[in-house]
């Protein structure tokens, strides 16, 4: 016992003189650049057009392989998904064996195994390689293609997409991508609820032929296994193998635009903008300026301690974080600079963005800038190589980018000899264009005016990446809407769902509904009573989870047992309201309605009408031209230090007596760590029964 303390003592001693001597206001300085020790694959060409390498490893008792169909970029026009699709089908089973019996069979081995459209891979401990190897074969040249899989695969990708509307981040990103490449390219298509309607299982089929072939097949394998193994285990499957023979497509060279310009994507909900400012580029990996730029990258936007993050973040708080990146290879690829922000700051924050890419091209980095990036580049590329995987996706690179032998085994070596003079040039070349895109999805209303004085011609793009005038979209000033007062689009409203003189008669409503939140079913109940009480209850498996109650006076919300009474903000915004059908007591609340242009609402034109209570609160309305129903509201409030953006579409209206009620209501609310939605169906209105003044206590 004697002795452990005296060794725990010792043990504090040392590691107080220690601390005591290290300076932790300094970082310290970098180590040497790790030695990349890379084996040479063995390479065997076999007669059918597969390139078989090998990297022999008996480390461990262990074996990875990847297949790898360079079919390169591949335009799918009208049909966009098409190979989405055709990759989730070569997991669904094959001619031998269903779904379930396919999965089981990997499992009971240990094996992972993975297909895709252009190739795949598989992980396996080696007494059982050969038998996940044979299923892997199995799963890429026997797939069943059966149809009731398809439906599902097409019914989860629509419901994908129709998820993904509100997105902003998504969104942006793929309108921006659009934008950048066009529509028409490869890496600018944009998969729709339009294009995938188009796909059937005779499209996915056609594709399967015409990409699922050995020609500029490399199959590499990494592991516990002999070079003549391999070969010999891939002539077995794979040796009769046939299929068209693969041709590149040559892309036009896709120019910049001619000047720097704004490209905006109105979210009327969006509480932030995501910011990409993006410039084609074209730097091969054989390329001199390929290990300078991406260093430069490395130092402008790679990571925490980047120069974006550090100003945007750091210095002036206006995000979580930005980043940049750089594309690099056998094709144009983008170099691209994020942010998400606030609202209000977006023109700040492209301010920032452009000066610190202006300041990568006219002022040299600082020794310890440099020394810094090359570092951390160092540790993350000898970590990346722990992974089996990725020293195959290395050797086949080789081939595939007509790399020199050697490429990576010098790698960390031409990374150490790029100079600070390097990493201006290619900035300057590369970063600092004067034709880039300053593409921007947020609210167009709130920062549009700001973005005008940036001095950049501005565009405005719908989510389908096609050009729209300003006053097409939410927040312009339609002239249609001009002649029509709020007045006159609220009465349109009241006659439209049953006239004011049946809403009149109404003195108490009951709703119920039910949802689904995050894989739960919840059930709410909505009371009304006249003039303006109000309760609402959500329940889970018959026991109430939250309630909040008015009663015309004072009111509370309860969530899990905890009470808390409404403040005065709240009670004086309920009392704004004295009618059970809000918009029936706008007049005599006096409450302000100006008309503020047209937006579509799920393709239908409408008045958006904006509303100003007597306590100051305000609202956006979206009333239906056609046929006056009130199809969307969206209210931006402050909730525990933040702006949150509520939204509420109104659909399928439906007849409870002779007043028309919306069945399903579908709310979200956009905050800056993302959008939260969820539907409500409405299962039964009760009109004038079952609701008393006890029901608001």
């Amino acid at each position: 016992m004697k002795k452990i303390l005296l060794l725990i003592i010792a043990a504090l001693s040392l590691a107080t003189t220690f601390s005591q001597s290290l300076d932790r206001s300094k970082k310290p300085p970098a180590g040497p650049a790790p030695k990349i020790n890379l084996k040479d694959p063995v390479i065997y060409k076999l007669a059918n057009g597969m390139t078989v390498l090998v990297v022999e490893n008996h480390t461990l008792p262990q074996i990875n392989a990847s297949l790898s169909i360079d079919a390169g970029p591949i335009a799918e026009g009208a049909r966009a998904g098409t190979l989405d699709m055709l990759s989730g089908m070569l997991n669904e089973g094959t001619k031998s064996k269903s779904k379930l019996q396919f999965n089981e069979a990997v499992a009971q081995i240990g094996a992972n195994v993975s297909l895709g459209w252009n190739g795949g891979g598989l992980t396996a401990l080696t007494r059982y390689f050969d038998q996940a190897f044979a299923l892997f074969a199995e799963g890429l040249r026997q797939p069943a293609f059966p149809e009731a899989s398809f439906e599902k695969l097409k019914s989860q990708t629509i419901t994908a997409i129709k998820a993904n509307e509100k997105n902003v981040k998504a969104i942006t990103v793929e309108v921006g991508s659009a934008l950048i490449y066009g529509k028409n390219h490869p890496s600018g298509e944009i998969t729709s609820l339009a294009t995938v309607d188009k796909i059937t299982l005779d499209d996915v089929k056609a594709a399967y032929k015409k990409y699922s072939t050995p020609s500029r097949s490399y199959f590499t394998f990494v592991g516990d296994i002999t070079p003549a193994a391999a070969k010999a285990l891939v002539e077995k499957y794979f040796g009769n193998w046939t299929g068209p023979t693969l041709k590149l497509a040559v892309l036009k060279p896709v120019l910049n635009p001619a000047k720097t310009e704004i490209d905006v994507i109105d979210f009327p909900n969006a509480v932030q903008s995501e910011i990409r400012v993006a410039n084609l580029v074209n730097i091969p990996m054989t390329s001199a300026d390929y290990f300078p730029a991406i260093l430069a990258n490395e130092i402008l936007g790679g990571g925490s301690d980047a120069r974006l993050f550090m100003n945007l973040r750091e210095k002036h708080g206006f995000t979580y974080g930005s980043y940049s990146s750089v594309g690099t290879g056998r094709y144009q690829r983008d170099f691209s600079a994020t942010a998400s922000v606030r609202n209000e700051k977006t023109d700040s924050a492209i301010t920032e963005i452009l000066s610190e890419i202006k300041r990568m091209g006219t002022e040299k980095v600082s020794a310890e800038e440099l020394l810094n990036a090359k570092a951390l580049y160092n540790g993350s590329f000898a970590m990346r190589l722990e992974d089996p995987s990725r020293a195959a996706t290395l050797a086949s690179n080789i081939l595939i980018d007509g790399l020199p032998k050697d490429f990576y085994k010098t790698y960390l070596q031409k990374i150490n000899a790029v100079t600070a003079e390097d990493v201006q040039r290619v900035a300057k070349k590369y970063f600092e264009a004067g034709n880039a895109r300053l593409i921007v999805g947020g609210k167009e209303e709130q920062i549009l005016p700001s973005l005008k004085k940036l001095g950049f011609p501005v565009k405005i793009y719908d989510k389908n990446a096609d050009s729209v005038s300003e006053t097409a979209t939410a927040s312009g000033t339609a002239a249609a809407s001009a002649d029509i007062s709020g007045a006159q689009v609220i009465k349109n409203y009241l006659a439209a769902i049953g006239g004011e003189a049946e809403l009149n008669k109404v003195k108490s409503i009951i709703l119920n509904g039910e949802m689904e939140v995050q894989g739960q079913s919840l059930t709410a109940t909505l009371k009304k009573m006249a003039p303006n009480m109000e309760s609402m209850e959500i329940s889970m498996s018959g026991q109430a989870v939250m309630k909040q109650s008015f009663n015309g006076a004072s009111g509370y919300a309860m969530q899990m047992g905890n009470k808390k009474d409404m403040d005065q903000k709240t009670i004086n915004e309920k009392k704004d309201i004295n009618s059970l059908f809000e918009q029936l007591g706008y007049a005599s609340k006096n409450v302000k309605l100006e008309v503020a242009g047209t937006a579509k609402v799920n393709g239908s034109d409408t008045y958006k009408l904006k509303v100003t209570y007597p306590s100051g609160k305000t609202k956006v309305e979206y009333y239906d031209v056609k046929t006056g129903l009130l199809l969307k509201e969206e209210e931006t409030v402050e909730a525990e230090g933040q702006s949150v953006t509520t939204m509420v579409e109104f659909r399928d209206y439906k007849k409870t007596g002779n007043i028309m009620f919306p069945s399903t209501l579908i709310q979200s609310a956009q905050t800056a760590a993302g959008n939260q939605e969820f539907t409500i169906v409405i299962a039964s209105v009760k009109v004038n029964e079952g609701v008393t003044a006890e029901d608001f206590k």
